[in-house]
């Protein structure tokens, strides 16, 4: 497997989307480039995924959304972290850091027992 070929674990789109967005509102395409960016293109997220993420996210009331214009000048729906969202995805990171943390413990582990 190249990295080119990483996936998505299953469950961690979520976390990722709330991260992004916790910068500043971006709009659908915004995020996914700041996601390629920051993992040097190592993730990459479809549409097909992305706009079913954040409009659940804000179905949940993690993300506010308004309409705007890109640079562009095109008009785009924006998202943004709510207060209860940035109180989630603490919550979230703090969750996956002790979840990776066990599953390096594994990886590293020597012998049986």
């Amino acid at each position: 497997m190249s990295d080119a070929d990483l996936e998505l674990v299953r469950g961690t789109l979520d976390l990722i989307l709330l991260k992004a967005l916790a910068w500043a509102p971006m709009h659908g395409l915004g995020v996914v480039r700041w996601i390629e960016q920051t993992t040097d293109r190592q993730l990459v997220v479809e549409e097909g995924a992305l706009y079913p993420a954040l409009h659940r996210l804000e179905q949940k009331r993690l993300l506010a959304a308004e309409w705007g214009l890109t640079e562009q000048n095109r008009r785009a729906k924006y998202y943004r972290l709510t207060e209860r969202g940035r109180d989630h995805l603490a919550a979230e990171v703090s969750r996956w850091s002790r979840y990776t943390a066990a599953v390096s413990r594994i990886l590293a582990a020597e012998g049986g027992r």
